[in-house]
């Protein structure tokens, strides 16, 4: 059964991450070249039903705990992995334990994921927007260097305001590939801590 979801799985990450020769780019909210997945299925990670457990408020919080610590970025698998490690020995682990331990990293995870996504939507859109203001002031400017008599003072000020919109537009598109890398990387930190969890599960007895 976990073979079948690695694959599954391991494919999704591959769309997502591969450039695409023929992206539809008619979503004006989406200037990636990985493929937009909005949400992520908690089924397609575990490879077994998730059980909805009963637990102490002592276990609880220690749950939290971890599924906190697991979803930062700034902590290393191996790290993860201690910190897993130290939450089995003390308070026994199982799948069903561990399994709840990723739901909670995933409700992280994913909303955090879906907020970026968001983000991107809307930087999108005030790139679009600032586009066009460029090549409205640019047209103006034709418009005005085309008269007889230009006033000179408002092209002055067009290509002015025009160089600091192209200047705020290119160092804005700077930043657009590690905008679009960040839910992937998401996803893939959420497939690793999930393989991290059943093994330690399964090794528990459960």
């Amino acid at each position: 059964m976990w073979d079948v979801k690695t694959v599954a799985f391991g494919a999704l990450l591959i769309a997502c991450a591969t450039p695409l020769a023929a992206a539809d780019f008619s979503d004006p909210t989406w200037p990636c070249i990985q493929r937009k997945v909005e949400r992520l299925s908690v089924g397609l990670m575990w490879p077994e039903p998730l059980a909805k457990l009963k637990l102490t408020p002592e276990t609880d919080a220690a749950v939290d705990e971890l599924a906190e610590t697991l979803a930062l970025r700034r902590v290393d698998l191996e790290s993860a992995r201690a910190a897993v490690a130290d939450f089995a020995e003390a308070h026994g682990g199982g799948t069903p334990l561990m399994g709840e331990v990723f739901s909670r990293v995933f409700d992280r995870l994913s909303s955090r994921r879906t907020r970026i996504i968001s983000g991107i939507g809307d930087f999108s859109l005030s790139q679009i927007a600032l586009s066009e203001k460029i090549d409205a002031a640019r047209a103006e400017m034709d418009t005005q260097m085309a008269q007889d008599a230009p006033d000179y003072d408002k092209v002055d000020a067009l290509e002015e305001q025009l160089d600091w919109d192209q200047r705020i537009f290119t160092d804005r598109q700077k930043t657009i590939t590690y905008l679009c890398e960040t839910p992937t990387l998401l996803e893939k930190r959420l497939y690793e801590i999930s393989q991290m969890l059943h093994a330690a599960g399964r090794k528990d007895g459960g």
